[in-house]
């Protein structure tokens, strides 16, 4: 079964936004807008998906699905992509699946790797697979405090930086990634839920003694 989806993320600096045919296991990239600029999300997100949308030749009412990027990422910019995947999907009526946005770096990539993103506060964001599939994490650390055991490192440059790892080409999440790793197309999908892992830098005052 064919199926014409948006891919959503912007749980990294990539403001990413693509239309795939997927048929069987065969995710065709139709379009992809890719803006990279961590200030960005909110301004660009919805420019982005009109744009994939025209150079696809695609209306949004011939979308089947929507598939966004829960993170790990920073509050702001994942709120932006998944309050604007589930408003697509109530607006069409169609299902919005969430997956993990390291997955989606790491879906094509072979042997034990190791995929970080920037969690700030000099950390990451990180998780480690095998063969595309993941073993640990998410997590956050340190990179000194990241477990060791993986043969490459993927993601983020300035961060994949900090290992002593060969390095790998895919450094953030892309439309195909992201429709790849849904693992099920006919059950509903569960609910979306954000993949924060620290809580807000904000927090609300305590009251006075």
């Amino acid at each position: 079964m064919s199926r014409l989806l948006l891919a959503i993320d912007t749980a990294t600096p990539a403001v990413t936004a693509g239309i795939v045919r997927l048929d069987g296991d065969v995710a065709e990239v139709l379009a992809e807008l890719v803006t990279i600029d961590p200030r960005a999300h909110a301004e660009r997100l919805t420019p982005n998906i009109v744009g994939a949308l025209t150079e696809a030749g695609i209306s949004v009412d011939q979308l089947d699905a929507v598939v966004v990027g829960c993170g790990p990422g920073p509050f702001t910019g994942l709120r932006v992509g998944m309050a604007t995947a589930a408003a697509f999907g109530h607006a069409l009526g169609v299902p919005v699946h969430g997956v993990c946005s390291l997955d989606a770096v790491a879906v094509d990539t072979t042997g034990d790797v190791l995929v970080v993103t920037d969690a700030r506060r000099r950390e990451v964001y990180w998780a480690r697979y095998r063969d595309g599939m993941r073993v640990d994490g998410p997590a956050v650390n340190a990179a000194a405090d990241v477990p060791d055991g993986a043969e490459a490192v993927a993601g983020s440059p300035e961060h994949a930086a900090l290992f002593d790892l060969p390095r790998l080409a895919p450094v953030y999440p892309h439309a195909a990634g992201l429709v790849r790793v849904v693992s099920d197309w006919t059950s509903d999908p569960d609910p979306l839920v954000p993949l924060y892992l620290r809580r807000p830098d904000a927090k609300p005052p305590t009251e006075a003694r």
